[in-house]
Formats: structure tokens, sequence, C-alpha cells
């Protein structure tokens, strides 16, 4: 039996490979073999075809400024003055529970370094914008109603959403959540849809800007796709342009879990983000009444896949909730129920969840304080680090002994912008080059 020797590379005196015109011992005999310019042009053609198809899937972060929470209200007690009004209660809480830089300290967890200046900003943000998305609320927080009763409550919310637009005071961020396909209500669900803003181009002429539907408890992809061309149907019927109806998707089944990237096929370019439903996840799974909290270790595996699912998307993340609320109107339970939320809007942001949702007025001060806290620290370091990279034009940029990457330069630019976003510096203080 004759023997085969294998095809083997000549290896150059550096250790390589001639790239172009390789030379292999075939038999004994050494043979020339490059590839024709043709063959790696098509080779390059598919290259490109994958990169076009992941741009597509995976076009970046939105360029517009996210809200560092939604608000949800029950639709029998929107008005056109509620977020005014919970900004107004808001207040009343800080002065009379945290009135100094010991009380700020103690009640949210800020360094007293920081304190002053975080107060200062709070109040400011309350006064001028306490609620930067709200959510109309016909689902859970609004309750089962007859027909007739949810028709009046819709015709209400179109007639205060159409005060506050025209006295400027509607959110940057507003909408409704509309009932969920998975319990039956699918129909109730688009009927209060179309009465909105059927409802709301008749009373204005035109859908304020900023405006997204909640779509809740998802358990099939095709319920998104449905709900997807209900809008779309819509959209002819009234005459809006294609696609300017946006929705989020609330992410609290275990289906909706397990099924999020054909939940994002589904939705198409529709999907604005993805709001992470603690209490019905974690009722889903089993857990007790008084585990259902955002910071339990059976959350971690859905807000990971949502990260990663989602990464690049576009589609934006939002953490859940919680249901600690004051009490009473003593200080020490006013405290209580702040520590609480601002340890869990902080679990959030170092989690990278920049939103979340706000549910009584006593959260709103403690989601702007813990946000600008966080912002706050290490602010200097970021601005410096991230001009020493543009001054540096990315050649081994670093500072104090921090040699930093692209990918960092770009979070710390991202985590900069979205503080000038939420009122926690003001823009000056953080010009950038570029």
């Amino acid at each position: 039996m004759g023997h085969h020797r294998a095809l083997t590379p000549v290896i150059t005196p550096f250790g390589g490979v001639p790239i172009g015109n390789v030379c292999l011992s075939v038999f004994g005999r050494e043979t020339a073999v490059k590839l024709t310019l043709s063959s790696l042009d098509e080779l390059s053609a598919r290259v490109e075809e994958v990169r076009a198809e992941h741009d597509r899937r995976y076009p970046g972060d939105p360029a517009e400024r996210q809200p560092v929470h939604t608000v949800y209200v029950p639709a029998d007690r929107f008005t056109a003055s509620t977020p005014a009004d919970l900004g107004a209660e808001a207040l009343r809480l800080l002065d009379a529970h945290a009135p100094d830089r010991a009380a700020m300290a103690a009640a949210f967890g800020v360094d007293q370094s920081l304190a002053d200046a975080v107060r200062r900003r709070v109040v400011a943000k309350l006064s001028r914008e306490p609620v930067e998305d709200v959510r109309i609320d016909f689902e859970d927080g609004y309750g089962v109603r007859d027909d007739e009763e949810e028709d009046a409550h819709v015709a209400r919310a179109v007639e205060e959403v159409a005060k506050a637009y025209e006295a400027r005071r509607l959110p940057y961020y507003w909408g409704l959540r509309v009932r969920s396909f998975a319990d039956g209500g699918h129909e109730r669900g688009m009927r209060t849809l179309d009465g909105f803003l059927t409802g709301l181009a008749e009373r204005l002429g035109k859908l304020p800007g900023g405006f997204v539907v909640t779509f809740p408890k998802i358990i099939a992809p095709e319920h998104v796709a449905i709900f997807a061309d209900f809008l779309s149907r819509f959209e002819d019927e009234i005459g809006l342009p294609q696609n300017m109806l946006r929705f989020e998707v609330q992410i609290e089944t275990p289906e909706s879990v397990a099924g999020l990237r054909e939940i994002v096929d589904a939705a198409g370019s529709r999907l604005s983000a993805a709001h992470f439903g603690v209490y019905d996840y974690t009722a889903a799974l089993g857990l007790p009444p008084s585990e259902q909290r955002l910071d339990h270790p059976a959350c971690e595996y859905a807000r990971h896949v949502m990260q990663v699912t989602l990464a690049g998307t576009g589609v934006r993340l939002s953490d859940g909730s919680t249901n600690i609320v004051p009490a009473s109107d003593e200080t020490a339970d006013v405290n209580r129920a702040w520590r609480r939320h601002a340890a869990l809007v902080r679990y959030s942001l170092f989690h990278g969840y920049n939103q979340g949702w706000d549910m009584h007025a006593a959260h709103l001060a403690s989601r702007f304080a813990t946000v600008y806290a966080f912002h706050l620290t290490g602010l200097d370091e970021a601005v410096d680090r991230v001009r020493s990279w543009h001054e540096a034009d990315g050649a081994d940029a670093r500072t104090d002994g921090v040699i930093d990457e692209p990918a960092t330069i770009k979070a710390l630019t991202n985590r900069l912008r979205r503080a000038v976003d939420c009122g926690a510096v003001d823009a000056d203080e953080v010009s950038l080059p570029g």
C-alpha cells in the first residue's frame, strides 16, 4: 500500500505562511496556490451581506433622550395637572422629611459631600419637570370596568391630555397602557386605544410628540405581531404616517423571557422599549409575596436575558417598580420607603438599567436624588477621561493610571449625556469634544 503525505504549508523564516501566493508541499513537490480576484470579491460580498443584516438588526442606541422613569397613573385619576400635582407633593415630602444635608444623606443614602448639590437639583427638577414619562393606565392599575365606564374614562383622558398639551404641561414622553391580549382583554384594549387616538385627533387635530403605548403580559410573539398589525391598520384608517405609532413591551411572563428575540422580530420597527415587570414575573415563578421584589435573585436571569438580547437593537431597557410606599406621613415611615426605593434605583443603575417605574409621589424624590447622586459621583473623573481620550485621538489615552478602550469612552460619554438629559448636571459642566 502506498503512503501519501499530508498537505503541509511551507513555513517562511518568520514562522508564517506566505499570503496570496501559498506554497504547499504536495507529494514532495511545491505547488503555488493563489486565490482569484473574483473569488475574493465573492467572499467580500458575503461579508458585506452579513454586516448589513447585522446593522439592520442591531442599529445601536437611539439618539433621543431616555427618561429615567415611567410614572403609572390609573386612567380614572389622571388629569392635566397630575404631573405637577405629583411634583408638588414630592416637594412637600422633601421639605417635611429631608430639609437639610444630614437628612438627605440619611434618607437616600447620598454621600454628605454631594447632599446639598443633589437636594438643590432635585428641588429644581420637581418644580420644573417632575415627571419625564407618564403612562395613563387602563390595565392592572385601573382594574376591570364595564364598557360604558371605561369609554367614559377614555373620553375624559382625551380631554385631560388635550388640556395638558395646550398648557404645555404634557410630559416629554407620555402614553397609555392597554389591556393584555393574554387574558381575553384584546377587544377592550383595541377599543380603548382606538377611542383615545380617534378622540384626540378630533380634539387637537394632531398626535402630540412623545406618545407610546405599553403592551403588557405577553405570552406569544404572535400577539405582538397582531398588535403591530392593529397599529398599522389604524394609521391607514386615520391618515397617520406609517410607523408613527410606537409601543413598548412589558417582559413579565416566563414566555416573554424565553421568546424575547421572537417578540422583537414580531414588533418590527415599532418597538421602542422593553420594561421588566417584577410582580407578574415573580408570581409566575411561584415566589411568595414576601419575596416578590426587584432585587430577588430570580429576577437576575430575566434582566440578563433582556440585556443580552436587546443590546445594540435600539430597544431601550427599563427596570420595574417597588410597591413600598410611605405607610403614613410620619418621618420614620417616609424615610423607610425612601431608603428602600433609593436602594432599588441604585441597584438598577449599577446593573445598567437607567430607567424604572414609579408609582407614588414619594418615589419621585428618591428617584431623582439617587439618579443625581449616581451621576455626580466621579463626574470630574469621567469628564477628564473623555477629554483625554479625544485630545490623544484615542492613542494610548490614560487618566490617573487607567488606559481607556473606545467602548469605555462610549459608555462614559453616554452616561454624561444622560446626566445632562435628566438635569443632574448642566450641559456646560460636561462640554466635550465632538
